[in-house]
């Protein structure tokens, strides 16, 4: 007997687009603005506090239709993209506005947690033109290659020919990264090229799209070429390796780090200087380390100038990299690179025992089950690293359970323009 098919639910309607007139009170945590229609909150990208607008909306989400009366925090962005690109959510904003609204980003992700704003230092400023690493989005078209950011929330490229928050050796060479993505594989309709600048040059990794299919001899040679005129060490395709005229490194602790393909690293120099500059400060009186969720090394290899360093990371080619960075110089104090999944495997609060003081740096999800050993260990100093202020709150406010005193907070805008701000915080245990 043959079985009835299953109609297919039908997709819901979307609801009605409706318009209404209202002031944006606010800038919300992903950098929109804030309005309050018939008592439910709008987002409204590209707004400012003071800005008086007709919004089209549907549900909770809308859009600037037309500004009735400007905010005196609204100056024009600088770049030509904005509004468009979706790269850049905040250049609209005066800088005071901008740095005060990240300083207090911060004061309320940690007030949640009950935390005192007195202990939360004042925004480390990057420079815009600071980026050493980016994505860029391309499709081959009828009329050609695009290459440059995605639209917000779109899968529309927006091409591009300049770019104010990159550092300038890696703003200098979009021509010739744009050639380089033309050079690419005809047959690779859409792809992302993302690009490192490292100390001696640009790292190049093709992913999506088509990338993952095998070149042939001319189609590596066209991207060869072009990669040598664009000032490329190296290129990959799906982190398979494609060509390499240098390895590409980086400098942590005047340590060179030959990068494995898609490494991690800080956004900017200037960020990084300003993270390890406080997680050096409050270890410098540690005899033995542990950095945990060390990626590359970016603070193990600067903390093995005053002490033994034990580092862990699930990464199995960054561990290897900074096993093989350490190895190769004559460090001052021994440094060990140990691969370990820290969120199924934390350290315990025993194997925590020999440690000084402790460094953690976990992704966007924060650390809960190290931070639950962390807060039953004996370890005099932990110093926290994070990208997330609100997992970063979650994570102390454990730690201040296990007995720990947070004393000092850093945050660095290093994503200038972007709702994303850096912090480090110095805890302490009697």
């Amino acid at each position: 007997m043959a079985q009835r098919r299953r109609a297919r639910p039908r997709a819901k309607a979307p609801a009605p687009l409706k318009t209404a007139e209202a002031e944006i009170g606010e800038i919300g945590a992903r950098g929109d603005g804030v309005a309050l229609i018939d008592g439910d909150k709008v987002f409204a990208p590209y707004s400012a506090p003071g800005d008086v607008a007709c919004i089209a909306y549907r549900g909770s989400r809308g859009a600037i239709e037309a500004l009735i009366t400007e905010s005196p925090h609204r100056v024009s962005a600088p770049c030509p993209y904005f509004g468009n690109c979706g790269g850049c959510a905040l250049q609209h904003l005066t800088t005071d506005y901008y740095r005060n609204w990240k300083h207090e980003f911060v004061v309320k992700a940690l007030a949640r947690e009950g935390f005192d704003e007195g202990i939360i230092a004042p925004l480390h400023a990057c420079t815009p033109a600071s980026r050493r690493r980016a994505s860029f989005a391309v499709r081959r078209t009828g009329a050609g290659v695009v290459f440059g950011f995605n639209e917000r929330a779109s899968d529309r490229i927006v091409a591009i020919k300049e770019c104010l928050v990159l550092a300038p050796p890696l703003a200098e060479a979009l021509p010739k990264l744009h050639a380089l993505a033309e050079a690419a594989p005809a047959r690779w309709r859409f792809f992302d090229v993302h690009v490192t600048l490292c100390d001696n040059g640009l790292d190049v990794a093709f992913s999506g799209g088509d990338a993952s299919d095998d070149l042939t001899g001319p189609e590596i040679m066209a991207l060869t070429e072009a990669a040598q005129d664009a000032g490329v060490v190296r290129i990959t395709a799906d982190a398979a390796p494609v060509a390499m005229f240098e390895a590409p490194f980086v400098r942590f602790g005047g340590v060179p780090m030959a990068i494995p393909p898609g490494a991690f690293l800080q956004a900017s120099a200037d960020g990084e200087a300003a993270l390890t500059g406080f997680v050096t400060e409050h270890t410098k009186d540690a005899r033995r380390i542990a950095d945990l969720f060390s990626g590359c090394g970016t603070f193990a290899l600067p903390l093995a100038t005053t002490a033994a360093v034990d580092a862990f990371d699930s990464d199995v080619p960054a561990i290897s990299a900074l096993d093989a960075a350490a190895r190769s110089v004559s460090l001052r104090h021994p440094l060990k690179a140990e691969r370990r999944n820290l969120f199924e495997r934390p350290l315990s609060a025993e194997e925590l025992k020999p440690y000084d003081a402790v460094v953690f740096d976990p992704p966007r999800a924060g650390a809960k089950a190290q931070s639950e050993q962390l807060a039953q260990s004996s370890v005099p100093v932990v110093i926290g690293v994070s990208c997330n202020p609100a997992s970063f709150a979650r994570d102390a406010a454990i730690l201040r359970n296990g007995g720990y005193s947070l004393s000092q907070l850093l945050p660095v805008d290093q994503f200038v323009f972007s709702a994303h701000v850096e912090i480090a915080g110095l805890f302490t245990k009697e």
